[in-house]
């Protein structure tokens, strides 16, 4: 409402041995002419220079200096037991719709990566169901507009009325409901949502009554309830993070 770098490039298998092949190819044949031009040169003495051994490479760092470096630091880091500590603690998910056209949902999410903190989300479904991760989920984009809706129209407000806001909330947008807007999401975007959502409660410990449509926590469109029919359905899985992972 895009990718925070760029991907690295990582060949394939058989690229990898087609790329060595070739460089087995061009040094034999560098090695071969140039064995072929060495006889090709009179034969001459070598010096003395020519002949002793290479002397001992001297130690890159001293051992009195050790103790000091990198080495020392690694030894006293220490990584959280779960890596979820090193996550913002997103406490709501709350479900957008973009009137950007069916295919539209990658340039979005690179769009969002070149400036995180711009009118954006997180999260980016398209049409046929895949999903961009655009930023760091540390970076928190401007969705939503600081939950402004206290008419309980939808849900009662008394808990979402200036609370469920940007810098506790991860935002995911579907796009492709262009123009017609009151267009529901595909089944390929509900498909990728129920298994979406389930993820980013697990990972962030979101309980299902905190998902929330746009609609529902600010004044949106009249015309559609953006992010409703999501939201509920979400809702009716009632997912319960780490109780429904370990199968109690």
């Amino acid at each position: 409402m895009g990718l925070g770098t760029s991907p690295a490039f990582v060949p394939r298998a058989g690229c990898v041995a087609q790329v060595a092949a070739l460089a087995l190819t061009i040094g034999h044949y560098v090695l071969t002419n140039s064995a072929w031009a060495e006889q090709t040169k009179p034969v001459r003495p070598l010096s003395r220079e020519e002949t002793m051994l290479p002397r001992a490479r001297p130690e890159a760092v001293p051992a009195q200096r050790a103790g000091n470096g990198a080495a020392a630091i690694l030894d006293g880091a220490e990584l959280p037991e779960n890596f979820r500590e090193l996550a913002v603690k997103w406490q709501n998910i709350i479900v957008h719709q973009t009137e950007g056209p069916a295919g539209s949902a990658k340039s979005m999410a690179l769009a969002q990566a070149t400036n995180p903190s711009k009118r954006g989300v997180t999260v980016w479904v398209e049409t046929d169901g895949t999903v961009y991760w655009s930023i760091a989920e540390s970076a928190i984009p401007t969705h939503g507009d600081g939950a402004n809706r206290n008419d309980n129209k939808y849900i009662d407000n008394s808990n979402t009325y200036r609370r469920v806001i940007k810098t506790n909330s991860i935002g995911v947008e579907f796009v492709g409901n262009y123009p017609d807007v009151a267009k529901p999401p595909t089944r390929e975007q509900t498909q990728a949502w129920l298994i979406l959502v389930r993820f980013l409660q697990e990972r962030y410990g979101i309980p299902a009554e905190n998902i929330y449509a746009h609609n529902w926590i600010d004044f949106k469109d009249r015309r559609y309830c953006e992010g409703c029919e999501l939201a509920t359905l979400a809702r009716k899985l009632g997912y319960e993070p780490g109780k429904t992972a370990s199968g109690q």
